[in-house]
């Protein structure tokens, strides 16, 4: 029975993280940082502890400082939230050795499935499809079975993950200078240099599935999140349905699901993420062993809270709901705003929000932790805000998040609202028939000033 969870994430998912808790009754404690001091989850907070300086490697990265945290405070269970810690097996272990209970995957999940190279192999075991490559990370062998395979390749990092330690490559000729490139990539964001190709996959769609596992064995699948709108390899718009899978698709994508978490005896929340080509032959890519930021769109379509169920699984409870339960009932749609100048390549914008006006009505959930006044720091990812509409039909939930992202008013800071104004309005968006690089076509390298003018 948790008694006392400790949250040790900061922004929207800790907020989140706080008023799941506060529906189970569950007293919880916030760690934050110096720069995270006057965010909204600290004010909601049962308690709250300051972990560390401002810099991530020294908070909310810092093992040590976060488990006596948890000591101090008297709590018996910790939520990793998603980036960070959430997937770092040290810190899971740590934590089953010091009695803390980790809302998440075990560590023999991690190992299994958190290498995305070994993740392929077990895949390829489970009798799931994998887009063709060579996992081992031994330079000369990559390149031989490249040639092999095809150009256009992808060089990844193994232990990668936010489009970091990524590289197209068209050409022998560039293999190896895109190969050291990943591999430094891969050291400087994760610590670990390993590397494997695949084939690249023309005008694919990126659609993953939400799972739940429990205690028992039971596996809960849930609908198909289309999360091909991207930039750069991050995710900036996801919506559920997708309109490009039919109930065929739909069901393979969630038999196959179903196969890797049995497989590892999956336990907790996770996603499994597939590219899925235009003959709708979808390919596992990797798993993802946490909540994910996009989790709104789903529980906006089934109406089953995913990060509730996170904890009651982590604290052998019995879930509210059954199989039979988790349906299709609206179509959501998720715009990530980033603190952000479209219109200056992305540049983060850190800075004092002086005004903030959010929509409001029918069919729109915003996830956020800032406020009117709140100074966004310069430290942390660029996420300020996650806003969700939804309705009967796509069509309804476009023009939603159309009149959502104009009646919004941010000031003192850029973002990405603009961006997503001409996205959701773009033929392609409409149609459904958009894909992955369909927003890096448009908005090229060589006329970012255009990126808002499409």
């Amino acid at each position: 029975m948790i008694r006392k969870l400790f949250v040790a994430n900061r922004g929207e998912i800790a907020l989140r993280v706080i008023r799941a808790c506060k529906e189970l009754e569950i007293p919880v404690v916030i760690g934050y940082s110096d720069a995270d001091r006057y965010s909204l989850p600290v004010f909601l907070a049962d308690e709250r502890i300051c972990i560390g300086p401002s810099k991530p490697k020294e908070s909310y990265l810092n093992i040590p400082s976060i488990i006596s945290s948890i000591e101090i405070t008297g709590a018996d269970a910790v939520h990793p939230g998603y980036g960070f810690l959430s997937e770092n097996i040290q810190f899971v272990e740590i934590c089953n050795s010091a009695r803390i209970i980790f809302v998440g995957p075990t560590p023999e999940n991690l190992r299994m499935i958190g290498d995305k190279s070994l993740a392929k192999k077990i895949a390829k075991k489970a009798k799931v499809p994998v887009i063709p490559g060579y996992e081992e990370n031994d330079f000369k062998k990559a390149l031989h079975h490249a040639k092999k395979i095809g150009f256009p390749i992808m060089i990844k990092a193994s232990a990668g993950g936010g489009g970091r330690g990524m590289r197209k490559v068209y050409t022998v000729e560039e293999f190896e200078k895109m190969w050291n490139t990943c591999k430094e990539e891969a050291k400087i964001s994760f610590g670990e240099e390993s590397l494997y190709i695949e084939k690249f996959i023309e005008r694919p769609r990126h659609i993953e599935i939400q799972v739940l596992c429990d205690n028992k064995g039971n596996i809960y699948v849930f609908p198909e999140r289309d999360c091909s709108i991207q930039r750069r390899h991050q995710k900036l718009i996801e919506e559920s349905p997708s309109p490009f899978a039919d109930r065929g698709l739909r069901k393979k994508l969630q038999k196959y699901a179903k196969k890797i978490v049995k497989y590892i005896k999956y336990r907790n929340a996770g996603t499994i993420e597939f590219l899925v080509d235009q003959n709708k032959n979808p390919y596992f890519i990797e798993m993802n062993t946490r909540i994910q930021v996009e989790h709104p769109v789903t529980e906006c379509v089934t109406g089953i809270d995913l990060v509730k169920s996170q904890i009651k699984i982590a604290d052998n409870s019995k879930l509210d709901f059954s199989h039979r339960d988790i349906k299709i009932n609206y179509h959501a749609i998720e715009c990530r705003i980033n603190a952000e100048d479209p219109e200056n390549n992305f540049m983060p914008s850190p800075g004092r929000i002086k005004k903030l006006v959010l929509p409001a009505g029918p069919g729109i959930r915003i996830d956020t932790h800032i406020y009117e006044g709140y100074f966004i720091p310069p430290y942390y990812d660029s996420l300020i805000m996650k806003l969700i509409t939804y309705g009967r039909t796509r069509e309804e939930a476009i023009e939603r998040m159309k009149r959502a992202l104009d009646e919004i008013v941010i000031e003192g800071i850029k973002t990405t609202v603009p961006l997503y104004k001409k996205i959701i309005s773009h033929p392609l968006f409409l149609s459904g028939r958009y894909y992955v690089g369909f927003v890096d076509k448009v908005v090229s390298e060589s006329n970012q000033k255009e990126v808002i003018k499409w």
